[in-house]
């Protein structure tokens, strides 16, 4: 198998464009091996809606599109991320801040760390950002049973 897997989505800036974000990373992860009813999948599927909203809404219309990004590297680690060409990176709330949303990236974040993953932003060349979330990859991993000696 080669060192990385790599598949992408660029989808208009669209509420509608959401679901099909969050089904399009359910079927490249199906097809690398990830059960839908993973607890992992669900977990990928919350985030890409969680950040394809933040695409979508906190760009003001200033990014025509969005693009899901999806990286396996070496079998060992799961990299989703969502570019958009707005400046302006994901800031963290206050956790006394009352609102009825804004709290994506306190989800995102909160996943990410629960699965032993991490989440970033970097830069894009053209001014927008990326916003990644890093998972280890743990299919085909012998499970805690299965690696026990003797069994």
């Amino acid at each position: 198998m080669a060192d990385h897997q790599e598949a992408s989505v660029t989808l208009p800036s669209d509420p509608a464009s959401v679901a099909a974000a969050r089904r399009y990373v359910a079927d490249v992860l199906s097809e690398w091996g990830l059960p839908e009813d993973a607890e992992t999948a669900d977990s990928v599927r919350l985030i890409v809606s969680e950040l394809a909203t933040n695409a979508v809404q906190h760009t003001f219309g200033q990014s025509p599109t969005f693009t899901v990004g999806i990286r396996l590297e070496r079998q060992e680690w799961l990299r989703v991320g969502v570019t958009d060409s707005h400046p302006r990176w994901p800031k963290r709330l206050p956790a006394a801040v009352q609102q009825d949303n804004g709290r994506g990236m306190v989800i995102i974040r909160w996943l990410a760390a629960e699965a032993g993953g991490r989440l970033s932003v970097t830069p894009t060349e053209e001014g927008g950002k990326t916003v990644w979330i890093a998972l280890p990859w743990t299919v085909g991993a012998p499970t805690a049973a299965q690696s026990v000696t003797g069994c």
